[in-house]
């Protein structure tokens, strides 16, 4: 499942324990101000770490695992 929203609807989605996975690709654009994705949240206590990266010449893409028994990813 793919989950459409903003940053707020992310927040919510993984402080609800809903999202199993996500592949984020941050690309050196400067758009302006943004909202901050993960400010004020602990994804080591929501269950969440690392599982894979990768930098390209063009973005970097990083992967964010959780555990099923809700203890955070190698």
């Amino acid at each position: 499942m793919k989950i459409g929203g903003g940053v707020a609807t992310v927040r919510q989605a993984l402080q609800a324990g809903l999202i199993d996975e996500m592949h984020l690709a941050f690309a050196p654009v400067g758009l302006g101000q943004g909202k901050a994705l993960f400010e004020g949240l602990d994804l080591p206590a929501l269950g969440y770490g690392m599982t894979a990266f990768e930098a390209t010449p063009l973005a970097t893409h990083v992967v964010f695992g959780r555990r099923d028994d809700g203890s955070p990813a190698d």
